[in-house]
């Protein structure tokens, strides 16, 4: 048997349960992975509120990143040996593969031997981050030497993953962010600009800082009413990639400023990375020699012990942290 984390009604984070389970027997394309560290992602707290892509189904488990020791392979898995360091590439099923226990069996598709540079930490919280920022930034984007980038919600760890592959790209970000309070924090993480004002006056400061030349580039999990600004300091022919909804409002089509701009307005899914094998593996590449390189460096916001996974999802909500929320095992 092995302790895991599930929940038997949504609701807040008091829901959620350590219980010993039985885990079903491995298969052939699996290997089992004694957990070391586990990144937590708001999805998780979505799920355990009934508000996310799918309704929970009760018992329910959840987790998309972990990373840990191999204990045990399964009869077809290649590549992997038990006493392997390795972390978990998010599945596109966390309800199949949840990564919320001390002992979980993954896809070795899905598995990585992560650099030996990287803490157990930093490791569990390395790729949902940097494959959402990879793919919006460089394969969609494609981000160059020279562009300008907005990133808003930048204190956020997908936030911070994008302002880093920014600057292994060459291009100057704008960081955004609602607290005066992360402004120093932004910068020492490599934001050439850190912008808190709102609305019509968030406008005129991206104007005046970029000294008329307007982003490329506008990294966005907002979303709502806000996207009309957002476009107001988009470059003509310029490109914002909307990869979230934060805000729970309808985002409008920006028609007026799209057309005579002639900019394009995208929505933007990890799985898109994830569910095609090419693109899965260029991103694989870029991201583990840049982990190596020391050019990635996950930021970790604040670390619980795996009993507090209460507490740690009380201040994934607080959304107080720069960077990643990491329970440890």
């Amino acid at each position: 048997m092995t302790r895991v984390i599930q929940f038997y009604n949504v609701g807040e984070p008091d829901v959620l349960k350590i219980v010993d389970v039985d885990l079903p027997p491995l298969a052939v394309d699996e290997v089992s992975i004694k957990v070391k560290a586990i990144g937590l992602n708001r999805a998780e707290a979505l799920l355990r509120r009934g508000k996310y892509a799918f309704p929970p189904s009760f018992p329910q488990r959840m987790g998309y990143e972990a990373a840990g020791v191999i204990e045990a392979v399964g009869a077809e898995v290649q590549g992997f040996v038990p006493g392997d360091a390795v972390s978990v590439i998010p599945s596109l099923s966390m309800a199949e593969w949840p990564t919320y226990g001390e002992t979980i069996h993954f896809p070795a598709r899905y598995v990585v031997k992560h650099p030996e540079n990287l803490s157990w930490e930093q490791a569990a919280s390395a790729w949902m981050q940097y494959i959402t920022a990879y793919g919006a930034l460089v394969d969609v984007a494609e981000v160059t030497a020279g562009d300008y980038v907005l990133v808003t919600a930048a204190s956020s760890s997908v936030g911070i993953a994008a302002i880093q592959i920014a600057n292994m790209l060459g291009a100057r970000v704008i960081a955004t962010s609602r607290t005066e309070s992360k402004r120093q924090a932004l910068l020492d993480i490599g934001a050439t600009w850190v912008v808190t004002s709102q609305g019509e006056e968030r406008v005129a400061e991206v104007k005046a800082i970029t000294g008329g030349r307007l982003p490329r580039v506008v990294f966005d999990c907002i979303g709502g009413e806000g996207v009309i600004g957002l476009c107001e300091m988009l470059a003509p022919g310029g490109v914002l990639i909307e990869y979230g909804n934060l805000s729970g409002e309808n985002t409008p089509f920006p028609a007026s400023l799209a057309i005579p701009k002639g900019l394009t307005v995208r929505g933007f899914a990890y799985s898109e990375i994830v569910g095609n094998a090419a693109r899965l593996a260029r991103a694989k590449a870029f991201i583990l020699a840049a982990l190596r390189s020391g050019e990635l460096k996950p930021v970790i916001a604040k670390s619980f012990m795996f009993d507090q996974i209460v507490a740690a999802h009380q201040y994934l909500e607080t959304n107080a942290q720069l960077g990643k929320i990491v329970v440890t095992v």
